[in-house]
């Protein structure tokens, strides 16, 4: 079990430390209109929890980045590392934990940092057109993983804690996305796939895939 961090995330502390003190104030002075706002309070503390994870399968498996819906399995145009790969991606909505986790046991080549849009990540254009940060993986047999964090809707700011040269276990922690999000990973093309369409996954327990 890899999880170094409290059970909701450092992130959101100052988010829910403010929705308490607003809803508390709000009840004390005005108890009758106090409900919306200690409704607030309860989805910022279910929105940033962060559980704990057993990490799951073996040294060529590619676990889920984050918790959410398989929204694609298809071949598709690696844009960083300008090859064809298999791209996976999992689609967060507001209910799911937002942490991201490392897809395998990898050093971090390379990192990109791309502003843009802000379209519903739900949507293939999504990909390509909004705020995201990727990362180029390589694991320790050589073989190269790109993941990408890109924003949603509603969420307006992208957290990644690692930089070139960074070693990542696999499952590891290493960033947040706030309010509504995707993660896409592009895979070897001879990657075994473990998931469809519409399958819910999760952060570090979850197989994508087993690389060959």
């Amino acid at each position: 079990m890899n999880y170094p961090h409290p059970i909701l995330a450092k992130e959101g502390w100052p988010i829910i430390a403010g929705a308490f003190v607003v809803a508390v104030l709000v009840s004390a002075y005005a108890c009758v209109w106090s409900l919306p706002f200690w409704v607030i309070f309860v989805f910022c503390v279910q929105f940033f929890r962060d559980p704990p994870r057993r990490i799951a399968g073996g040294p060529k498996s590619v676990l889920a980045p984050a918790d959410g819906r398989v929204v694609a399995v298809e071949e598709a145009e690696d844009p960083y590392l300008k090859r064809r790969a298999l791209k996976i991606s999992v689609f967060m909505n507001v209910f799911n934990v937002h942490s991201n986790r490392a897809p395998i046991a990898s050093t971090v080549q390379f990192k990109w940092y791309k502003p843009g849009s802000f379209l519903n990540a739900a949507l293939e254009k999504a990909s390509l057109e909004n705020e995201r940060c990727a990362l180029y993986l390589k694991t320790a047999d050589g073989r190269d993983v790109t993941c990408v964090q890109i924003a949603g809707l509603l969420a307006r700011r992208i957290l990644n804690y690692v930089d070139v040269g960074s070693p990542l276990a696999a499952g590891q922690r290493y960033g947040f996305i706030r309010f509504g999000s995707r993660v896409d990973v592009y895979l070897p093309l001879d990657s075994r796939v473990k998931v469809v369409i519409g399958d819910k996954v999760f952060a570090g327990s979850r197989v994508l895939a087993e690389l060959s």
